[in-house]
């Protein structure tokens, strides 16, 4: 605590000491006025009234680029006919007034009137995802409310909420060409933690998503509220999508046994063949390092570093897919036998056992940046 003759500010300016007591500090600080925490007078011009209206006034033409709102391409409007949208006309979405998204434009964004956002449409397996940075917003007023803006007081919704999506066009960013290299194969986790934990994937971006079975991996996960009912899965891949600013969503797909991955028909290449091919991705199985041996029991080579990764020497772009066991790890040595018959290289972060989320998180980091470098 500094005296008020002192030059530098500080959350005190007061002429006598007091004591150090944390309950006197906080009695004194809350009964300052609030323009004592200032390091400027009021009169400079430094602290306008930051008033809604005010706020709106000097920004609305700022835009906003900390989120981007998707849509599903069912709830798009392209008029009658989708090739005929120009840009006097362009696309629309209309959101209901409860509408998660509707509601963080209102309470969290406070938008209006042709306020500018970035959107986006979700890539599916019959469409790409399109994407706009030059979206505008409009309320639709309903019932009493007469003004089209949220509401002074609650900040809620005045009613429904149209986007209009000019400048569409395909995702041609570079968030596409890190989001193909990288796939991961993850060994189901508990359903609270792959709740969590879904949103963190689709946010680093990945092409592929396997979900698989393996020795330390309980059945009855495969029975969780995720899979009964598989929109909520996709809702949790979209969240962390809009977080992200993309709109490739993941394609999921499920093997209840690791063995499943390696099964093929007289006609069909197996589903690790199929999605991952020897000739074009780097196969990388997980696993912690044991100090003592520096080895893994059914492991024929020492594990490596992520930035050691073999990469097949013909393919013309680096991709990679990621193995990533269970809270115990994958078996030893069965489980890292199969894996290595399957031509997987083992790499490590080191002796710690990590929690999938940690793992997942920081192995995809690391393959994004040896695929980009």
């Amino acid at each position: 605590l500094e005296s008020e003759e002192s030059s530098c500010f500080t959350l005190c300016p007061f002429n006598k000491r007091i004591s150090m007591n944390p309950l006197a500090i906080i009695l004194h600080l809350a009964f300052q006025p609030v323009s004592s925490f200032s390091p400027y007078p009021r009169s400079c011009g430094f602290f306008p009234s930051l008033s809604r209206n005010n706020i709106h006034q000097n920004y609305v033409s700022t835009r906003l680029e900390l989120n981007r709102f998707l849509f599903d391409f069912s709830e798009v409007d392209f008029g009658q006919d989708e090739d005929l949208v120009t840009a006097d006309t362009p696309p629309t979405v209309t959101l209901s007034a409860d509408d998660y998204r509707t509601l963080h434009a209102a309470k969290i964004l406070g938008l209006h009137n042709n306020d500018t956002i970035r959107a986006g449409i979700v890539s599916s397996l019959e469409s790409k995802g399109q994407l706009t940075d030059a979206a505008t917003i409009e309320w639709l007023p309903q019932g009493k409310v007469k003004k089209a803006e949220p509401l002074a007081k609650s900040g809620k919704p005045p009613g429904l909420l149209r986007i209009h999506l000019h400048n569409l066009e395909a995702d041609v960013s570079d968030l596409v060409s890190t989001t193909e290299s990288v796939s991961l194969i993850l060994a189901l986790p508990r359903p609270l933690q792959l709740n969590r934990l879904l949103p963190m994937i689709s946010q680093m971006g990945i092409q592929h998503l396997v979900l698989t079975g393996a020795n330390k991996v309980p059945k009855d996960y495969f029975g969780s509220h995720l899979f009964r009912k598989p929109q909520q899965l996709r809702d949790r891949l979209v969240e962390g999508l809009c977080q992200a600013g993309d709109v490739q969503l993941p394609q999921i797909h499920i093997a209840k046994q690791l063995g499943h991955m390696a099964q093929a028909s007289d006609d069909k290449a197996s589903m690790l063949d199929e999605l991952f091919p020897v000739s074009e991705f780097a196969r990388v199985i997980a696993h912690p390092l044991r100090t003592k041996t520096n080895t893994v029991a059914g492991s024929p080579f020492p594990p490596v570093r992520m930035d050691k990764v073999q990469f097949p020497s013909n393919a013309t772009k680096k991709k990679i897919v990621l193995a990533v066991g269970p809270e115990g790890g994958w078996l030893e040595p069965n489980e890292l036998d199969w894996f290595m018959e399957k031509e997987f290289q083992h790499v490590t972060l080191g002796p710690r056992v990590l929690r999938p989320d940690c793992a997942v998180v920081s192995l995809l980091a690391l393959a994004h940046f040896v695929c980009e470098n």
